[in-house]
């Protein structure tokens, strides 16, 4: 009796279970389009011709106040969107911080000025929807990896304050970062240890010297660039560590607050890379560095 006492239990219950809706985990992300209607210069209508912002919210956004605009890497020539977007993006929310990943428009379809366009009006809309989302328009930065960090730090030497003038009210939105956060980034287009790639993808084989300089970012620096941290490793080959070494020194010397961190191993576009004993203390170098900085805390 005991037997089919339980076995009418399991029939009983089994469909109830089987019903149950499967979890997603894309339900509570949210896609925004940088412009409602079309992006500016489109070459085409695929989703690789429409830059977009994926919205990680943080579970207490009021806690900290603070977001991240954040810029996968991939040479330009592609974006590494899980392990330098999606999964940042999930770490930056267990800091109550709230994530926007960046689709930026890559080469050699698209050249210089759309990537930094693209960054730019990433700033400007996420600085406009600051009480929506429930951050302070003042607390914006912007993290970049590789090619991202190149982006990234793009954003913070060549910025404005919104043009008053604008019909379209983003427009006129300072799209300068209130800091930013650049992981083994590409900084020198001029210097020997460029990354060569990225800049071929960006601007076209053959640019014109002139704009290499333009966006060699170790050039730009100025007391309005934004405080920054940096970290790097001495193993990586693809782009050399040189490249955040003078991103620093021309910070120290404008009297920007920065902070650089190169570890002693490690290859090139490791993320989190949680599983390497010293590398792995990045996330906690950075979230030391917001906390000295009040970034995570109201």
């Amino acid at each position: 009796m005991t037997r089919f006492c339980g076995f009418i239990v399991i029939l009983l219950f089994a469909p109830a279970f089987s019903q149950q809706p499967k979890l997603n985990l894309t339900d509570e992300l949210r896609v925004i389009p940088l412009w409602e209607h079309g992006a500016p210069a489109a070459l085409g209508n695929s989703d690789a011709d429409n830059p977009t912002l994926t919205v990680y919210l943080a579970l207490k956004p009021a806690a900290t106040r603070t977001a991240v605009v954040v810029a996968p890497g991939g040479g330009y020539g592609m974006l590494a969107s899980n392990h330098e977007g999606r999964q940042v993006a999930n770490w930056l929310n267990a800091m109550n911080v709230t994530a926007f990943v960046l689709k930026y428009r890559l080469g050699p379809k698209y050249h210089h000025p759309i990537e930094l366009g693209d960054a730019q009006r990433a700033l400007r809309l996420v600085r406009a929807r600051a009480a929506e989302f429930g951050y302070a328009p003042d607390r914006i930065g912007i993290m970049g990896f590789s090619a991202g960090g190149h982006l990234a730090s793009t954003t913070g030497t060549h910025f404005d304050n919104g043009n008053p003038s604008a019909p379209d009210p983003i427009d006129r939105v300072s799209c300068r970062p209130d800091f930013m956060i650049l992981g083994y980034p590409v900084i020198s287009f001029t210097a020997p240890y460029t990354h060569k790639g990225s800049a071929n993808n960006l601007l076209g084989e053959n640019a014109d010297p002139k704009l290499l300089a333009e966006l060699s970012n170790e050039l730009h620096v100025t007391p309005q660039t934004p405080p920054t941290f940096l970290f790097t490793t001495s193993e990586d080959s693809g782009v050399p560590p040189e490249n955040s070494v003078a991103f620093y020194l021309a910070l120290h010397q404008a009297g920007v607050p920065a902070e650089m961190h190169i570890f002693e191993k490690g290859e090139h576009g490791v993320g989190l890379d949680l599983g390497d004993p010293a590398l792995s203390e990045w996330p906690a170098l950075v979230a030391h560095w917001l906390r000295g900085r009040g970034l995570l805390e109201k």
